[in-house]
């Protein structure tokens, strides 16, 4: 495959002075897998035997990541006019309740990943619904497609309607039985996803707690201090606890692999917190934007050494194109005086 390659040979925090490119490059594809890429005419010369896809004048870049997206929320993607909480229950969790239905899971899990694929995502972490079978459909859709999918069923057992509801045990249950099947197997991994503090119980947390100290190496995915009326809310909920975050630190969610989406409005401890525990913050500029929760502060997060990745947060994201994902959080980083 011919074309103007860009990429990190290694993982870094040195963005600039480690990217690697080839004006006129070529990489070297053999059983779906990248065997070699560099110069054009060096890979040529070494295999002169091979088809050439000429992509000559386009860009090729690695596949991108989307660290935090909703694949039940597909067809209520930027869903008119609400903020976090009322749009939950508008738009998210009526959407949410057609997932525990196999053929219905199944088919929007095929349109789901059609569209990170047509958008240039090939990894994501993903939230499921509360339904076992929604999460299933997504696992085997993925595996069938050789895509990276960390991925997770919503827990939830209050807060929310009674028809999306599941139990501390059942939630244990099912998540254990996903993991052992899934975890690991092929492309795809477990993560541990309470929906947000607000719709588990403490037992649930609980629950979640010891799995989450059993599988040291599932991830986790949670939302953290999305919008303001949330944290208040937390607060009646667990009030014993000093902060938002202290709600997932009582019950052994902080920890590397945690993923945490959002993390705008988070104080000063909390973000010493996360930075000492491994924790990373996942920026979802666009539907901060759309839902008015606020700006994420990417100074904070420089700061204090939280790591911070790019996600759209489909459906209340407004798309599922990370590049112009991208250019929101420019946006928002030149608002907040930071660049």
């Amino acid at each position: 495959m011919r074309g103007t390659l860009y990429h990190y040979p290694h993982s870094t925090s040195q963005y600039q002075s480690d990217l690697q490119s080839f004006k006129d490059g070529a990489m070297l594809i053999k059983d779906g897998k990248i065997a070699d890429l560099g110069d054009f005419s060096a890979l040529k010369a070494t295999y002169d035997d091979v088809e050439v896809v000429d992509y000559s004048g386009r860009v090729i870049i690695p596949g991108l990541i989307d660290t935090h997206l909703h694949f039940p929320q597909t067809e209520i993607i930027a869903s008119y006019g609400e903020q976090l909480l009322t749009w939950l229950d508008n738009f998210t969790f009526p959407a949410e309740r057609q997932f525990e239905d196999a053929d219905f899971a199944n088919t929007m899990a095929d349109a789901f990943l059609t569209e990170c694929l047509k958008n240039g995502t090939t990894t994501g972490l993903v939230y499921s619904s509360v339904h076992k079978v929604a999460t299933e459909a997504l696992f085997e859709a993925a595996s069938q497609r050789n895509m990276l999918t960390v991925a997770g069923k919503v827990c939830m057992d209050r807060h929310c309607p009674d028809w999306l509801q599941d139990t501390p045990e059942s939630a244990q249950r099912d998540s254990a039985d996903l993991i052992d099947r899934y975890h690991g197997k092929g492309r795809n991994y477990y993560a541990l996803t309470p929906r947000f503090a607000p719709t588990s119980s403490s037992a649930q947390m609980a629950a979640l707690g010891e799995l989450a100290q059993q599988y040291q190496d599932v991830f986790i995915q949670t939302h953290l201090s999305e919008n303001h009326d949330e944290i208040a809310w937390v607060k009646t909920l667990y009030p014993q606890c000093e902060d938002y975050l202290a709600v997932y630190e009582k019950y052994h969610m902080v920890r590397p692999r945690a993923i945490y989406g959002h993390c705008i409005h988070l104080s000063d401890s909390e973000w010493q917190r996360m930075a000492a525990s491994g924790a990373i913050a996942a920026f979802c500029p666009t539907s901060n934007l759309f839902l008015g929760s606020g700006l994420f502060e990417m100074s904070k997060a420089e700061k204090f050494g939280v790591p911070v990745t790019l996600a759209t947060d489909v459906g209340g994201g407004t798309s599922f194109n990370l590049l112009r994902t991208l250019g929101e959080a420019y946006k928002i980083c030149q608002l907040r005086n930071y660049s």
